[in-house]
């Protein structure tokens, strides 16, 4: 089979991009984020983007460096609270937000992945949510029609792959990156480390290669807290 592995971000991302596209970032909160294909994403230059993302980043950092280029039109988001750059772009109506309960959004992306164009949810009923959404009852109770989502790219950040693209996420990196990466036309990923065909144990892959079709592994990751947050020392 012809490889997966690309030398680098921008040549994974290579004939992939159009102004206009719809691009899924992985990623929670600043865990897990797509670091180097985000960097690669901004260097291209490509414009008038729909991002499909837990949250915005933060400035300067993670998809918040895309908003300071201007390059994203649109986000599909369920927290955007810790970006400054988001928050002022919004208000100055320069940036359409499709925002979304934080399940609701997980659910229209693994729907997408699974080819479910719809699903209904008690989720937002009666709230600014269900706006202009079909209503429907189910036992008595009223349920609110959302539609799946599917993106023109996926990028995920995983710990390990093999180089058929199976991929391995560790702990809060495993939010978002695995449903994102079945609900891409296209999905590269960028791994902390390549591992031998066949050392991964098949119970343990979280993302079959089937659905990566691009692979880089990259180095020197920041992985910002978003929040830090300490306890006062106890005094003896």
């Amino acid at each position: 089979m012809a490889s997966k592995l690309y030398p680098d971000a921008a040549a994974a991302l290579d004939g992939l991009l159009f102004d206009g596209m719809s691009i899924m970032s992985g990623g929670f909160g600043l865990c897990g984020l797509p670091e180097k294909l985000i960097a690669a994403l901004r260097d291209a230059g490509v414009t008038g983007l729909t991002c499909i993302s837990n949250n915005a980043g933060v400035d300067g950092f993670g998809l918040g460096q895309l908003l300071a280029t201007r390059q994203v039109a649109k986000m599909i988001s369920s927290y955007v609270g810790e970006n400054k750059e988001f928050e002022r772009q919004y208000l100055a109506g320069e940036l359409q937000l499709e925002f979304n309960p934080q399940g609701t959004l997980a659910e229209r992306i693994r729907a997408g992945g699974a080819g479910i164009p719809g699903f209904y949810t008690r989720t937002g009923v009666g709230t600014l949510v269900a706006e202009g959404k079909e209503h429907k009852a189910f036992g008595g109770e009223t349920f609110i029609l959302e539609t799946g989502l599917v993106a023109d790219l996926s990028i995920v950040k995983a710990w390990k792959a093999d180089p058929y693209g199976n991929l391995v996420y560790r702990k809060t990196a495993r939010n978002f990156n695995p449903m994102m990466a079945t609900a891409g036309k296209v999905t590269v990923a960028e791994v902390e480390e390549l591992v031998e065909a066949g050392s991964l144990d098949p119970d343990h892959i979280h993302t079959p290669g089937i659905y990566v079709q691009r692979l880089i592994v990259g180095t020197d990751y920041e992985k910002r807290i978003e929040q830090r947050t300490v306890r006062a020392r106890e005094t003896a």
